[in-house]
């Protein structure tokens, strides 16, 4: 088994579109700005590579009145529009590419969340896709792992381990199953996530917008450099768990410490890796450039993008949260 990095080939990337809720909004405002964004994404993303958009079926007109021509869509029932969570984790069987099917419990059973469809849509994309389908007992989402496709995966004690997901789990059991599932042999763990991801609408911790691998083995990860910010101290503690295991690169934090629900948790290691371009968050910040200039040097040869990421991020998320790759199998 073999989870490829982020950065591999694509065959393609997968979105949803905002179907109800929280994400899609309640008033006519928050809902065309909903879906502005998420057809943003999806149709910076089609300039590089194909790109399928699941929508629910009652929104398939909608959707394609916001999508460019040349992005399939494709017609499922869903609850939400997180794919990188509910949606599939692709690996390889050998050349034989599979779906593994995490058990998704609305990032812990919260109640707010609605995900009896959202449970049933990596099995109906590897329906689609034509794959085998490896079912798991852990309760996990995409966000919460990062591999480098080299053994390595990066973790969250207060995700796979919380009792809101595996209760009764040990550490070496979830090390297991991910070893199991992704091809891993090596586990690396932080104690938590950034602190607005504990908030109602967080997802306890993902890593996703903590840290991640870059192609030439080393770690990015979110530095908040305001010693005002809760996350001050949270990147303290993410940089003591990882430089024993790899060279870091800090990523700053932008110089915004606040929205009108308080300190914000706006990550740009939160961004996609396309076959030739990142899809790099932006927030109208003077670290947007910044940062952007870094990734240029970290991912050679592709396209660095801005895009705007405060409307995700109000809702919980960024731009790979929002997005899923699916690796090109081998000829």
């Amino acid at each position: 088994m073999r989870m490829p990095a982020e950065w591999e080939p694509h065959e393609r990337t997968w979105v949803a579109f905002p179907h109800h809720g929280y994400t899609l909004g309640e008033s006519k405002t928050e809902q065309e700005t909903a879906r502005q964004t998420w057809a943003r994404v999806a149709n910076e993303a089609s300039d590089f590579e194909h790109v399928t958009v699941v929508a629910h079926p009652d929104d398939v007109a909608i959707a394609r009145s916001y999508l460019s021509g040349q992005i399939e869509i494709v017609d499922i029932k869903i609850d939400d529009a997180w794919i990188r969570d509910s949606g599939p984790t692709f690996v390889f069987d050998g050349d034989q590419l599979m779906v593994v099917d995490w058990v998704f419990n609305g990032w812990g059973a919260q109640d707010w969340a609605k995900y009896n469809e959202d449970a049933k849509l990596a099995g109906e994309i590897a329906r689609l896709v034509g794959v085998p389908v490896l079912r798991s007992e852990l309760v996990n989402e995409g966000g919460g792992i990062h591999v480098n496709g080299a053994g390595a995966v990066l973790l969250t004690e207060t995700v796979q381990l919380g009792k809101e997901r595996n209760p009764g789990w040990s550490k070496d059991q979830v090390e297991t199953e991910i070893h199991k599932r992704l091809g891993t042999d090596r586990a690396i763990w932080i104690k938590r996530g950034l602190t607005r991801d504990y908030e109602e609408f967080g997802t306890k911790g993902h890593i996703d917008i903590v840290a991640c691998f870059a192609p030439d083995g080393r770690v990015l990860y979110h530095s908040q450099e305001n010693p005002s910010h809760p996350d001050f101290e949270v990147s303290a503690e993410v940089r003591e768990a990882l430089v024993p295991h790899f060279e870091l690169v800090a990523i700053p934090a932008p110089d915004v410490l606040k929205d009108l629900e308080g300190y914000v948790d706006y990550s740009y290691i939160n961004h996609y890796v396309l076959n030739d371009a990142v899809l790099l968050c932006s927030f109208d910040d003077a670290k947007d450039k910044e940062v952007r200039a870094q990734l240029k040097d970290i991912y050679p040869g592709r396209e660095i993008r801005l895009l705007p990421a405060t409307e995700l991020f109000a809702r919980g998320g960024g731009i790979h949260c929002i997005t899923q790759q699916q690796p090109k199998e081998k000829k």
